[in-house]
Formats: C-alpha cells, sequence, structure tokens
C-alpha cells in the first residue's frame, strides 16, 4: 500500500482538501485548508488535481516516511524541508523513494504549512470531503505519531517551475471586508473596525479573536439567530471582532458588521498570534 507513516506532528496536523461545502442547512460548516492558495499549488506542484487531500501542518513540525515513491511539496510560509537530513526546499516538486524521510521545520514567519503527496491523502471522506472539522469532530481524526496514511494513485505529472515565491506573513496586513449586513449596530455604521487589530492566541481554525478598544453598539438588545458564512466578522458583547474561518458554527446570535473578501482569507490565516490586522472596508 502506497502511505506516509507519521513520525512526528508538530503542535497540530490535520488532513485537509478544499472544503465540505453546502451542508449549512444540516448545521457543518465548510472546513477545509484555512490558506486555499498554499493547498492548490503545494497539489499541482505535486501532480495533484488542486482539491486533492493534503495534510495541514500548524507551525510546522511534521516527519513523515514513505513507504513507496511518491512526489511531495510543502507551501505556505518559507520553512525548511529535509529529506534524510539533506535540505530539499519548500515550494518545490521533491522526489521521495520508499523509506525516505521528510521532515518540515518550524516557519520563522506564518503558521500553516501544507504537504501535498502525489496521488493524495486517501483517508475515507465524509460528506464528500477528507477535511477535519474541528468544531464538529467531522472527518478524520488529527494525526498522531505511528499512524500510516493511505495515498491515493497517481494520476498527473508533478508541475516544473523554476522558481515559485512564497507569499509573505507580514506582522502587518490589511484585510478587505464589505460592510453589512449588521453595521447599523456599530456607532459610526462600522467605521471604528478600520484599525489596527492584534490577533490574540485564543485564536484557532474556527475564528481570529481580534483584541483592541472595544467597538461601541447603536442600539441595545441581541439578534435572533442568524446565518455565518466564512470570513464574518462577529461582535460580541465584549467589543472586540471575531473573523469567522473555516470551522466557524453555522448560526450566531452577535451581529455580523462586515465580510472578509476572499482573497484576503489566505493572509488571515497565516496570521499568527500579535499579528495586527486592519479591517478595511473596500
Amino acid at each position: 500500500m502506497r502511505a506516509l507513516e507519521v513520525l512526528t506532528t508538530g503542535a497540530l496536523a490535520l488532513v485537509q482538501d478544499l472544503g465540505r461545502p453546502g451542508y449549512a442547512h444540516l448545521g457543518v460548516p465548510p472546513s477545509g485548508a484555512l490558506d486555499v492558495g498554499a493547498l492548490r499549488l503545494a497539489n499541482r506542484l505535486a501532480g495533484n488535481p488542486e482539491e486533492a487531500a493534503g495534510i495541514e501542518a500548524l507551525l510546522g513540525g511534521l516527519s513523515v516516511r514513505a513507504t513507496a515513491s511518491c512526489t511531495v511539496a510543502v507551501t505556505g510560509p518559507v520553512v525548511e524541508v529535509s529529506v534524510d537530513g539533506r535540505d530539499a526546499g519548500s515550494h518545490a516538486a521533491v522526489a521521495l523513494r520508499a523509506g525516505q524521510t521528510l521532515e518540515i521545520g518550524t516557519p520563522v514567519r506564518g503558521l500553516r504549512c501544507y504537504l501535498a503527496v502525489s496521488g493524495g491523502i486517501a483517508v475515507a471522506p465524509e460528506l464528500g470531503s477528507r477535511s477535519r472539522d474541528v468544531l464538529s469532530g467531522i472527518g478524520p481524526e488529527p494525526l498522531t505519531p505511528g499512524a500510516k496514511v493511505p495515498l491515493g494513485p497517481v494520476t498527473g505529472v508533478p508541475a516544473g517551475a523554476d522558481v515559485v515565491f512564497a507569499p509573505p506573513a507580514p506582522d502587518r496586513l490589511i484585510a478587505g471586508v464589505t460592510l453589512g449586513p449588521r453595521d447599523d449596530w456599530l456607532a459610526g455604521a462600522g467605521a471604528g473596525l478600520d484599525r489596527w487589530w492584534t490577533v490574540t492566541a485564543d485564536s484557532n481554525r474556527v475564528g481570529l479573536r481580534l483584541d483592541g478598544p472595544p467597538l461601541r453598539r447603536s442600539r441595545p438588545g441581541e439578534l435572533a439567530s442568524e446565518g455565518i458564512v466564512t470570513g464574518a466578522v462577529q461582535v460580541p458583547p465584549n467589543g472586540r471582532p471575531v473573523v469567522f474561518l473555516a470551522d466557524h458554527p453555522t448560526t450566531g446570535g452577535y451581529p455580523v458588521v462586515a465580510v472578509v473578501r476572499r482573497e484576503s482569507l489566505d493572509a488571515l490565516a497565516q496570521a499568527r498570534p500579535g499579528t495586527q490586522v486592519r479591517l478595511h472596508p473596500a
């Protein structure tokens, strides 16, 4: 059987593909890779369809041994990648022979690394996806040392590239948002969002919690629960925004005052605690 044997997992290693959209009516969030662009790139480099499942490794630290020859690629932030102790580099297709070990270091910047393997990770899908949803517990369990992760059949040829640049993970980033639908619940109709917020340490795949001077509401009372989408910016009673990511709840009762635009979500997926984020209406 073509497989990867997991040796170490770092902080958290999850199987992720592009998610399971379309089940919000059942209370199931879309899930999937938080940095969609990084997973798509890794799959292209490894010769897979972009939607193939890979491994999302929080702060790197993942090491695996191949049981058969395969092509791998590591993307996300720039990170040290080695094969049997020799430097192999990230953002490039790397050939592994049976028995060789791939190790991913810890990125200096950024948060999530993505490992794609030719054939894709072939664990059993649930609701049409192989993604782990940390909120509901749907999908394959987090990887643990000693686990053997099955690989699918090779279907494509690795994509060659002379140079692939990793997008930067800055200490400050501006995320474009569209105001609404409840920006009128804030004093100044949402204008207070457009300032620097700090990502807190209790952020995760469900959402980024932001710290800063609290926003003020323009009206008292509470809303009935409403639908939540990925990127929704919700303001709880403490006035400090939460940006919901792929494993978000499907409904919520606090006002959603803006939604982060799709093109800004990948950068937010790489925002470490302490990163400053500005929610800029665009």
